[in-house]
């Protein structure tokens, strides 16, 4: 396959056969970020991106996945969209799910009508970056958008029938507004109803603007005894049904999962326990980086 520049999937594409469709990330502004920073945004040619898949049918002899990249492929437009679905049909007829990253506004440009059309196509997942539910957070950190247009990107997704998988950030709003960051982001969980939550935990990258803050005090990272306090407040509201909760990601402390709301006590649970967790100070020993 042709790549350029680093490639970034959601842990659940791990075995997806990726097609970089487009280049970077549209948005590429947030504090927080550290991808995509060695790119400058662009959507590759669509022979580019149909020659690539004809290179992944040639080498591998069963796919069931595959994953559309980079950040926010779903601001393509939908003629390049449905090109790409059907040929993906075509190619790979034992293709069992196409996943991509979608933006709140690269969602919200999308009519309900077109959604349908791209499940309709093949598309069976698009992951959504929310990272907070507080509009203060989501201001600080340049995401770009409010909490009701996430709460609107995120709703028409669901009203599509398309399969919607959301992340959150432990620990995004500082010591500050970590209370606010919890209760927030449930609230715009408990409106979303996703299909997944992914929870990780804030990692500073040099050369990011949230490093740069960190480093000259105006912004205040939380222990890992914080990060499990503010998870606790997060999933002690969230009232979302069906839902795969994860928060076993690299970066976090403690693993947690389950299925909301069914497992909410067993992941409290598995909270509790992770608080009497003998050198829980020492953080960085329980991260998997």
């Amino acid at each position: 396959m042709r790549y350029e520049g680093t490639v970034y999937r959601p842990p659940s594409e791990a075995y997806s056969l990726i097609v970089q469709a487009t280049i970077g990330c549209s948005h590429n502004r947030c504090t927080f970020c550290s991808m995509y920073k060695d790119k400058k945004f662009r959507i590759r040619p669509l022979e580019e991106i149909i020659k690539d898949l004809m290179i992944g049918r040639q080498s591998y002899k069963n796919i069931k996945r595959i994953f559309i990249a980079d950040g926010d492929g779903l601001i393509m437009k939908m003629d390049y969209l449905r090109k790409i679905l059907r040929a993906i049909k075509e190619l790979f007829p034992e293709c069992e799910r196409v996943g991509i990253y979608g933006s709140p506004r690269s969602i919200l440009g999308k009519s309900k009508d077109e959604l349908l059309e791209l499940k309709d196509l093949g598309l069976g997942i698009i992951y959504l970056g929310v990272e907070s539910g507080s509009d203060k957070i989501l201001n600080k950190i340049k995401k770009g958008v409010t909490s009701t247009e996430m709460i609107l990107a995120g709703e028409r997704v669901v009203e599509a029938g398309i399969k919607l998988s959301v992340t959150l950030i432990s620990g995004i709003g500082g010591k500050e507004l970590s209370q606010e960051h919890a209760i927030e982001s449930a609230r715009v969980m408990n409106e979303m109803n996703p299909d997944y939550i992914g929870l990780l935990t804030l990692l500073v990258n040099e050369g990011t603007e949230l490093y740069d803050e960190v480093q000259s005090g105006k912004f205040h990272l939380l222990t890992p005894e914080e990060v499990l306090i503010e998870t606790r407040q997060l999933v002690n509201r969230l009232e979302v049904d069906n839902c795969i909760f994860r928060s076993n990601h690299a970066s976090n402390y403690v693993a947690l999962g389950g299925t909301l709301k069914e497992d909410k006590d067993l992941i409290l649970a598995q909270i509790d326990e992770g608080l009497k967790l003998e050198g829980l100070e020492e953080g960085e020993i329980f991260r998997r980086l």
